[in-house]
């Protein structure tokens, strides 16, 4: 990416063993795979699966008749620990099948997936031998990270495990919530013991469920998470998962300022307005307005503005994490089963315009959007009006311009010189899809002017 060498890029456990105690005994002799290795399936993927689900979702947003939270409602709703763990005896998702879910991820065209195997509130969706703040000390007993990831991978998508580093529940995490520092005095807690409590779950992640390809990490920015601490962490699970692809938010206080820790960044119900040149990212963002299951949450994203979001991400060069938050019981609400249907429809004949693909080469693109693959560059309609679709700056003859109709059927449109490049002229009436693409087939590499 910067011209490094191949050594340079190299992580040794021999090297950092010295520096970092929490890595001694383990494997000198192991060679992480560099940043352009890990990263390469990433980066043709585009598109991914955001699931958030826990002991939140049996509350659906609701406590003691008040409708304002979601996922962070033992927080929000000042929820003592004692009463919020009752709840353990509530989840029982019978409801649940995780092939349907990954059928309909590998429909959509999502190429991996990451489920929320501990939220801040600290309760874990996966057999955990160092707490019984767990699926097995439910009603349910399954582990559902066991079954999720067998089911995801076994449609070929690409498993990834979220893990948040704040923890609400265990008696070591610091700093305390300031709401609940009467009820639950901070006595002889130590961070220390918190941190290796957070090291054996990673281990756990990381051992007992195969290849694991990405470790999303969240609730990072109190003071008590340290760069140094962040350091550690990363070292440790790239010992164990040499080709793990970890995100940005591992990082903690006092990291580097022009750049610190994570394969990627993570900006959240955003998209940059020019994405971030030079630098892997992914937007994060929800189907509707919370992350996890909230009853009353009805404002949902059309079908048509999500595929906008994502053809945006893959415009400027970064993928979409689109989040679902299920139910207790296992289902997803019918809204977002409607709108995975409709990506899954869009996706099946215009897939190849977002897998694979880098950034626009436009830039002064006004009525459309694209996304580049070698001598092929993908339009994106947003605003259709028949007649000439300029493409400024556009100075390479295109062999060819496409309209991409259902049913894989095509339609061939002019290309007219235009004194800003050249122009499609597009039909009067727009083909019935949420967004209509164009692909421009070119005989040489397209050179398009800034």
């Amino acid at each position: 990416m910067t011209g490094e060498s191949t050594v340079s890029r190299r992580h040794f456990v021999a090297a950092s063993a010295l520096a970092i105690p929490a890595l001694r005994g383990l494997d000198p002799r192991l060679v992480i795979a560099t940043s352009e290795e890990r990263m390469a399936w990433w980066r043709e993927a585009r598109f991914g699966l955001f699931l958030h689900w826990g002991l939140y979702s049996v509350l659906a947003g609701t406590w003691k008749g008040d409708e304002k939270w979601a996922e962070w409602i033992r927080n929000n709703a000042h929820i003592p620990v004692e009463e919020y763990d009752t709840l353990l005896t509530q989840w029982n998702p019978h409801a649940w099948d995780p092939d349907a879910w990954a059928a309909a991820a590998q429909r959509a065209g999502m190429r991996y997936a990451v489920l929320t195997t501990k939220h801040h509130d600290g309760f874990a969706l996966f057999d955990s031998k160092v707490s019984e703040f767990d699926v097995m000390n439910t009603p349910s007993k399954r582990d559902i990270c066991r079954d999720w990831s067998k089911a995801f991978r076994k449609r070929g998508i690409r498993v990834g495990w979220y893990h948040s580093i704040m923890d609400w529940h265990h008696p070591d995490y610091l700093p305390r919530r300031d709401w609940e520092k009467d009820s639950r005095p901070i006595g002889d807690a130590r961070f220390s013991r918190y941190v290796d409590y957070l090291h054996a779950q990673v281990d756990e992640l990381l051992s007992n469920y195969g290849t694991i390809d990405v470790m999303w990490f969240d609730g990072q920015w109190e003071s008590t998470w340290s760069h140094e601490l962040a350091q550690a962490l990363d070292a440790r699970i790239r010992t164990k998962q040499p080709k793990i692809i970890i995100n940005n938010r591992i990082d903690g206080s006092g990291a580097p300022k022009d750049g610190g820790l994570g394969d990627y960044g993570t900006p959240e119900q955003e998209i940059p307005a020019t994405g971030t040149p030079g630098k892997d990212w992914e937007s994060c963002i929800t189907m509707n307005d919370n992350w996890g299951f909230k009853s009353q949450d009805h404002n949902w994203k059309s079908p048509r503005r999500l595929i906008e979001i994502l053809v945006e991400t893959a415009s400027k060069g970064g993928n979409l994490l689109l989040n679902i938050g299920p139910l207790a019981d296992g289902r997803w609400p019918p809204e977002a089963e409607e709108r995975m249907r409709a990506i899954a429809e869009w996706m099946q004949v215009h897939g190849d315009t977002i897998h694979g693909t880098t950034a626009s080469l436009f830039t002064k693109a006004t009525r459309f959007r694209s996304t580049t693959a070698k001598r092929r560059v993908h339009l994106f309609v947003t605003d259709w009006q028949g007649g000439a679709l300029v493409l400024s700056g556009l100075q390479t003859t295109p062999t060819s311009a496409t309209l991409r109709l259902a049913g894989g059927r095509k339609e061939r449109l002019a290309v007219e010189q235009h004194e800003e490049g050249y122009a499609v002229v597009l039909p009067a009436m727009a083909p019935g899809t949420l967004l209509p693409v164009i692909t421009l087939q070119f005989a040489e590499t397209p050179v398009i002017a800034a």
